[in-house]
């Protein structure tokens, strides 16, 4: 009797095409990030969600991003937690050891970790409940977000996560230094298009239409309803 066709490992099949057909075209990159060391000049903090695609969306390859996710693409206050933060340590990691010049703080349409700040999560999930309090600041004060407000939220988060970014010391001392710059984008998915965040004009700007990547905010970042986001 003959044996079943063993089923298609997809992922296996793509690691292997890793090897086989990218790696030898970039393989002398490879080696120098080996040899050299890597240094990325961008920290880009995004979320988990998987339809962004860091990569994807800068045009960067192998050594140009250091790269950070989590859920919602939040930032922990700075020392005001007794317990393991991934994100802090590498937001330390970048600024101090790797000498980054920029960070990115990337939020999205559609973002689940929004939502679910709204929605609530099963109690069983203890640790995402707790990370969603990092959001709590930008949330609006409704019960059902329509489309409108979850944007608006989203867009909020990375605003209120800069301003949270400028509580390390390290990074406030390297921005005022001149020697590091901060930029908040929202990934618009369904448009293919990141509307980036204009201090002066304390707005989002598309990115077709903006005259930079986005640097700030240094002061409270006011709505034009007159809401303040963040301290």
């Amino acid at each position: 009797m003959t044996e079943p066709a063993a089923a298609t490992d997809d992922l296996l099949l793509r690691l292997r095409r890793f090897q086989s057909d990218y790696f030898p075209l970039h393989q002398q990159r490879f080696q120098d990030l080996v040899t050299e060391g890597q240094h990325p000049k961008t920290l880009f903090i995004g979320c988990s969600d998987s339809r962004v695609v860091p990569y994807l969306l800068t045009g960067t390859g192998p050594g140009e991003l250091f790269i950070v996710r989590n859920v919602g693409a939040f930032i922990p206050p700075y020392g005001g937690s007794h317990g393991l933060h991934g994100t802090t340590a590498a937001i330390e990691f970048a600024v101090l050891h790797l000498k980054v010049e920029r960070i990115v703080v990337c939020g999205h349409s559609q973002c689940g970790g929004i939502r679910a700040a709204y929605e609530g999560v099963p109690d069983e999930a203890v640790a995402l409940k707790s990370w969603l309090k990092l959001v709590s600041e930008a949330l609006l004060p409704v019960h059902q977000p329509g489309p409108e407000a979850l944007r608006r939220t989203e867009q909020r988060s990375v605003v209120l996560q800069l301003e949270r970014l400028m509580a390390y010391p390290m990074v406030r001392r390297a921005v005022e230094a001149g020697t590091l710059t901060l930029h908040g984008w929202h990934y618009i998915i369904e448009a293919g298009e990141i509307h980036i965040f204009d201090a002066r004009k304390g707005d989002f700007v598309p990115a077709s239409q903006a005259s930079d990547c986005g640097t700030g905010p240094y002061q409270p970042y006011v709505e034009h309803d007159g809401q303040v986001i963040g301290d």
